[in-house]
């Protein structure tokens, strides 16, 4: 074990010949142990389905940093961890450091293994291979949507990070063009590996669909929104559609689910202003295992964003059986295909109308639906899985090629 870091499981991790069949993988689990949105849903899932369908290929160990005392989720309890306990800010600003300076003083305290894959924007300056997962550029695109703190690190560490990465996996054909467009990267260096679907996510039944209504108090037909609460999701644009659809006798409310994200006091604020305060629940986090009948029990899925890197619920709503309207801008037109009606998500009376459709028209309804169930068989986490073992793979036999990496 290397100096600086705890052992939580004790693998022994060494580049012989054996262990270069089986890849000895170091992949940074932070996001799944310190957050709840897409870079979580990523990391677990990816992490999951390594060990369970490509555990003869990939010696995978856990690495994060324990700033806040959280652990792994169960669904990962038995692979071999290793954590480091260090300030959040102390890790992140000593990795941001560790690029600037161009040294890997981390090297010798992390895990040992022939590869290190940073699954958020955060990656340290190594002498292994890395691989670093891109999910999107929210913040060069639309800087006013992050808070100062976030937008000054990203905009100083992004850069850095995507530089010495040495292969980039990136969830969308849209980021890989931003990573192109924005920083000249070389489009080689760049993979594109959509992320998957849940098994969970399926139509379910009246009676879990009536339990979950129950639950959280919903009396009427309702439309959905699932996303963290913040400006890029496009809320107010939602608010000002569901008014629309409300002056035009439809009896639905909206129902919003996700955690508080920032800047999103002006949004709740609009609900007043709008006189939508009956017709509006703000739900918060709802129970992963709860999703699948609240999906299912919505009349259509609203996602307006002006921005997203992939975007779980348009799939997860398509899953269940939900027709979807989304937005026709950065990388939802890949995601939804053919399976959702687009629309400019600044043109909110084409947001109402694309809305009111849906709702009026049980033919076009019932098309999306199983359209939208066809198209979400094309996101699966065993292959992007697979995929990225590929990409670790072809790091191995680049670096063994070179030199850096001897049998």
């Amino acid at each position: 074990m290397r100096r600086g870091v705890e052992d939580v499981s004790t693998p022994d991790l060494r580049l012989d010949a054996p262990s270069l069949r089986r890849l000895p993988v170091i992949l940074d689990v932070g996001p799944a142990v310190h957050q709840n949105a897409g870079l979580a849903r990523y990391t677990e899932r990816l992490a999951f389905h390594l060990q369970r369908d490509l555990a003869d290929e990939v010696d995978l160990t856990l690495f994060y940093n324990a700033h806040s005392g959280h652990t792994p989720p169960l669904s990962l309890a038995g692979l071999p961890q290793q954590m480091l306990p260090m300030g959040q800010y102390t890790w992140r600003l000593s990795v941001l450091a560790s690029q600037m300076l161009r040294r890997p003083f981390w090297e010798e305290q992390l895990p040992d293994g022939a590869v290190y894959h940073a699954a958020e924007h955060l990656l340290p300056r190594l002498r292994r291979p890395t691989v670093l997962t891109v999910h999107d550029l929210i913040f060069e695109r639309y800087p006013q949507h992050h808070t100062r703190l976030n937008r000054l690190f990203l905009k100083v560490g992004m850069p850095l990070f995507v530089r010495a990465a040495d292969a980039i996996i990136a969830v969308s054909e849209h980021t890989k063009r931003d990573l192109v467009e924005l920083y000249g990267t070389p489009a080689q260096k760049i993979h594109v590996i959509y992320e998957g679907i849940d098994e969970r996510f399926a139509p379910i039944g009246p009676p879990l669909v009536t339990a979950i209504r129950r639950k959280l108090g919903i009396t009427r037909p309702y439309l959905l929104m699932v996303g963290t609460l913040e400006p890029r999701k496009n809320h107010a644009a939602a608010l000002q559609a569901l008014a629309q659809l409300k002056a035009e006798g439809h009896p639905h409310c909206l129902v919003i689910v996700g955690g508080q994200g920032w800047l999103f006091d002006p949004i709740q604020a609009l609900v007043g202003e709008l006189g939508l305060a009956d017709d509006v629940l703000f739900a918060g986090r709802v129970d992963d295992d709860d999703l699948p009948a609240l999906y299912s029990g919505a009349d259509c899925v609203l996602m307006p964003s002006l921005y997203e890197g992939f975007g779980f619920p348009v799939i997860e709503a398509m899953a269940c059986g939900v027709p979807v309207v989304c937005s026709n801008r950065s990388s939802l037109p890949e995601v939804a295909g053919d399976a959702a009606l687009l629309v400019d998500p600044e043109d909110v009376d084409g947001l109402a109308a694309a809305t009111g459709r849906i709702l009026g028209d049980a033919a076009l309804a019932g098309h999306l639906r199983q359209a939208g169930k066809a198209q979400a068989t094309r996101f699966d986490w065993t292959r992007c899985a697979a995929q990225t073992v590929g990409v670790y793979r072809e790091l191995i036999n680049a670096s063994r090629s070179s030199g850096s990496i001897t049998s």
